[in-house]
This record gives structure tokens, C-alpha cells and sequence, in this order.
């Protein structure tokens, strides 16, 4: 079949690679516009789906919205048979959806009906979800919510970081569309209606999401670090400076003695210990220990060697969650 692919973001090459190493004939790519960047504004940057696509001589289109009558007049000019979407950027139009003979076909990166919406794997890994996985769905003007064609599954550990769990999403992806598609051409694919009655919502990031909160137990602590890791990266309030922390490990639960009185009856935020291990802090119920951070404007190291450059030691307490700013500018 003759594809027309729509993506912007690295999450959307693996799928893309995929379709052309499957000997798919990928007739055009549809990706945002290249964005500005620097002082001047005057470099652009493409995508990194243009990216390959230029590499491979596939024509890309770059509308700043992606509808009205010269775009599906190029679209046309394309004469797909089916389009695949990834992580495009934009929301689609019905006669957009509809113009390929075959539709429109998404790639989602969980177990739809849950966690719809722009940021499912952050989500699940704040939601403490035990698996996700990724979804081929036939494209609806409704939010993710078409006939489901083709579903995989990957467990989701304690200590899986979003970094991680993004890139093993993308490569599944990418195994997922070549299988759904290869059922479509041998008229076996069967779509199944979603649940709507069980849909979830899994919402934009925004950079409060990332804040962390001692108060609250420890796997909860653990599980916003992750989902932030390594971008936009969790943050709190240290001796003066906001710092990110990462490669967050639950320590101790309150109750297995794996945390000696003093911890237990210091405020939430105090921390513990800082050494070679990482910077050992307190939560409401339990510890984390982070082995790296990031003080603000400074590369990513670990977290003993800021602790010794910064001062930090046992006894030292994160600002309460109040304190910190109440921004909620997107990370």
C-alpha cells in the first residue's frame, strides 16, 4: 500500500524506518514546521522525522495547520491508500482522516481505552500502572477513541524511568504498524470497538506535575522521578537552589525497620544521608534515594558529588511542597 506517515518527534522514526525497511511505499511524510531556535531565531531545526525522510528522498510536507483545500489537494496529488500518524502534533480534520482509501491509522502508546490523550507514558508510570503497551487504532475525530486493530503489551518495572520506557514504546511501535498493517493486506485485521465507559485521560505535562512531594510515601516519591526522567526532570528546593533528582530507588516502608528512628521521626524532605550511595531523603512514609541530580543551570551529575560541592549532609530538609514556585508553564 501506498502510506502516507505523519509524525514529528524521535518516538516517531523507529515506525518510520520500520515501514520503509519493510519495502512500504512511503509516498510523502507530514511533519510540524522546522522551529527557530537561538538568540536570533533565525536557525530552524527540522524535525527529526524530516530528518529521515530527506534522508530517504520521501517528500515532506510542513503545513502550520494541517487542513483546508491546497493541503488535501496535495494530499491527493500523493494518492495514499492509508495514513499513519505518530505523535504528528496536531489534531486531525474528518476529511483529512478520511481522504486515504484505507483512513487513518494511529500508533498510541498504551493499552487504549486508558490513558488517552498526549502523555500516556509519563502517566503510567505515575500511575503505578504494572504493564502498558501500545495500540493501533483507526483514526475518529474524537480524542484516540477508534476501533482497536492491533495491541502489544510490555510490563512496566519499579525502577523504569520514562527515557526508558519511551524507547522500548517507539521499537514496539514500530513492530506493532508492520504486523497491523501486514493483517490489513491479508484481509485478516478485525477492529474491535474501545470500552468508552473505561477510558482514562492522560493529560499535557505541566511543570507542577514534576514537583516533588515528600509528604507523600515513598513509591509515590519514586514514581514522579521516574516519569520525569530524564525530561522535564522532578524538582525540589534545596539550601537555596531548585535541583532535579533522578534514578530515584525506594528505601525502606515504614515498617521493616530499613530506616533507623531518627529518620523515621525527622519532618518529610530532611535528609538521611549523603554520600557515594546517593542523597538518602525522607518521605511520609519510607525513603528515596537519588543517585543523580541537576542543580539549576548545571549539567546533570551525581548526587554525592553535589552534595560535597554543595554542602549538603544529613540533616539538611527539602522546602516544604508549598514553598515552592506555583508555576504552571509547560516543562
Amino acid at each position: 500500500m501506498r502510506i502516507l506517515f505523519w509524525g514529528t518527534p524521535d518516538f516517531a522514526v523507529p515506525p518510520l524506518r520500520a515501514l520503509i525497511g519493510e519495502g512500504h511505499e512511503v509516498v510523502g511524510v507530514v511533519t510540524q514546521p522546522d522551529k527557530p531556535r537561538g538568540r536570533s531565531r533565525t536557525q530552524l531545526d527540522p524535525s527529526p522525522v524530516k530528518v529521515v525522510a530527506l534522508e530517504e528522498g520521501i517528500p515532506v510536507l510542513q503545513p502550520l495547520k494541517p487542513r483546508g483545500d491546497e493541503f488535501l489537494q496535495q494530499m491527493r496529488d500523493l494518492a495514499p491508500d492509508i495514513s499513519v500518524v505518530v505523535a504528528y502534533g496536531h489534531i486531525l480534520p474528518k476529511a483529512v482522516i478520511d481522504l486515504p482509501p484505507h483512513g487513518t491509522l494511529n500508533i498510541h502508546a498504551s493499552l487504549l481505552p486508558e490513558l488517552r490523550g498526549a502523555a500516556p507514558i509519563q502517566a503510567s508510570i505515575l500511575q503505578g500502572m504494572p504493564e502498558t503497551g501500545v495500540t493501533i487504532m483507526q483514526m475518529v475525530p474524537a480524542l484516540d477513541a477508534g476501533d482497536m486493530l492491533h495491541v502489544l503489551r510490555i510490563p512496566i518495572s519499579p525502577e523504569t524511568t520514562y527515557g526508558e520506557l519511551h524507547d522500548q514504546l517507539a521499537e514496539m511501535g514500530a513492530l506493532a504498524i508492520v504486523q497491523a498493517l501486514t493483517l490489513i493486506e491479508a484481509g485478516a485485521s478485525r477492529a474491535v470497538p474501545q470500552d468508552h465507559a473505561r477510558s482514562t485521560y492522560a493529560p499535557k505535562i505541566e511543570r507542577h506535575m514534576a514537583r516533588l512531594d515528600f509528604t507523600q510515601p515513598a513509591d509515590v516519591v519514586s514514581r514522579v522521578s521516574r516519569a520525569f526522567d530524564p525530561r522535564p526532570g522532578s524538582f525540589a528546593h534545596l539550601k537555596g537552589l531548585d535541583v532535579k533528582c533522578f534514578g530515584a530507588r525506594v528505601f525502606g516502608d515504614g515498617t521493616d525497620g530499613a530506616l533507623d528512628e531518627p529518620t523515621r521521626s525527622s519532618p518529610p524532605g530532611t535528609v538521611r544521608s549523603a554520600d557515594d550511595h546517593g542523597l538518602l531523603v525522607r518521605c511520609g512514609v519510607g525513603a528515596v534515594c537519588f543517585t543523580d541530580v541537576q542543580p539549576s543551570g548545571k549539567p546533570r551529575m551525581t548526587a554525592a558529588a553535589w552534595a560535597r560541592g554543595r554542602g549538603v549532609q544529613a540533616g539538611d530538609v527539602f522546602d516544604a511542597l508549598h514553598d515552592l514556585p506555583q508555576s504552571s508553564t509547560g516543562a
